[in-house]
């Protein structure tokens, strides 16, 4: 297992590498002047423009400036900010905590309730409780993320008042509406793949010998059947968290929460290079940390896989 963890490890560097350059490079790619874009439509002070323009190593070329960048990164450094000139691990650790707090309460929403009701419909196959699923998760996918945020912002804070719409000035209920929001469309995933795996599974010859040998319902369902449809959906629920994090950028600027989403939204729209490729570095970590964390989990649930 160690071996295996440390060669996983290793991998993870050249895909790091890649993503980040790849980034870094489109955002090169954007054009444009972005210390023009810093002070909008009023004329630029030379002083200031000669200063970000070696500050940030604006007239070298791509790889040189990669490079740079890189260094940094390795020493833990994400750069900074055009806007503020603020450093961009300040704004990350600023930004991680809201989007963690959404991320998790939608990452436990959708755990939750989606592998129940996914486990349960694929039980009951055919049936009303199966259909009802399917027909809930199936609207729920059709409904864009804005359109849902706003809808349930409208009912579910405006009129019904029982969540705030805006902002964190109510501590952690201010995250629930928002994370409700933004684990749904997960949720109606989670709850299909799960019916299907365990729809399946209920086929297999495994379970017809269990039940040859008398073993109960609940025993057959929760040893057998459930841990091996659960190995879809980890597989699904590990690079969904990362998902989650770069797709609170949706969430978060309909319900005002300065998370890493809203910062990735306010570097786009003010074209904040730094910012953009900063905040997007931390997303591709996340997203190979939870692929290892996916594949040690296999070993858990199915005893038959070892890692060399």
């Amino acid at each position: 297992m160690g071996r295996y963890v440390a060669r996983r490890l290793l991998q993870m560097l050249p895909v790091i590498i890649g993503t980040t350059f790849l980034v870094f490079a489109l955002v090169t790619a954007m054009g444009g002047d972005p210390v023009q874009n810093l002070y909008g439509e009023r004329p630029v002070p030379e002083s200031i423009r000669v200063a970000l323009t070696a500050q940030y190593h604006l007239d070298d070329p791509l790889p040189i400036r990669y490079g740079y960048y890189l260094a940094g990164l390795v020493q833990g450094d994400f750069g900074t900010s055009l806007s503020g000139s603020r450093p961009i691990s300040e704004m990350i650790a600023d930004a991680w905590p809201e989007t963690l707090r959404i991320a998790g309460i939608a990452f436990v929403f959708e755990m939750i309730i989606g592998v129940a009701a996914g486990v349960m419909a694929g039980m009951r196959r055919g049936k009303f409780l199966d259909n009802l699923v399917l027909l809930s998760t199936l609207t729920v996918i059709a409904v864009p993320i804005f359109v849902l945020g706003q809808v349930s912002q409208i009912f579910l804070g405006v009129k019904a008042g029982i969540f705030p719409v805006s902002g964190t000035n109510e501590g952690f209920v201010s995250y629930l509406l928002p994370g409700l929001v933004l684990g749904s469309v997960s949720l109606a995933y989670i709850a299909r793949l799960a019916r299907a795996s365990v729809a399946e599974n209920l086929r297999m010859d495994y379970v017809r010998t269990a039940k040859a040998k008398g073993l109960s319902p609940s025993r057959i369902t929760g040893i057998h059947v459930l841990r091996n449809s659960l190995i879809p959906v980890v597989t699904y629920l590990g690079a969904d968290l990362g998902t989650l994090m770069g797709g609170a950028i949706v969430t978060e600027r309909i319900f005002n929460i300065p998370g890493v989403g809203y910062n990735l939204f306010k570097a786009i729209q003010i074209e904040d290079g730094p910012a953009l490729v900063g905040f997007v570095t931390l997303l591709v970590i996340v997203y190979v940390v939870m692929a290892l964390v996916v594949d040690l989990l296999y070993a858990v649930l199915d005893p038959r896989i070892r890692y060399a």
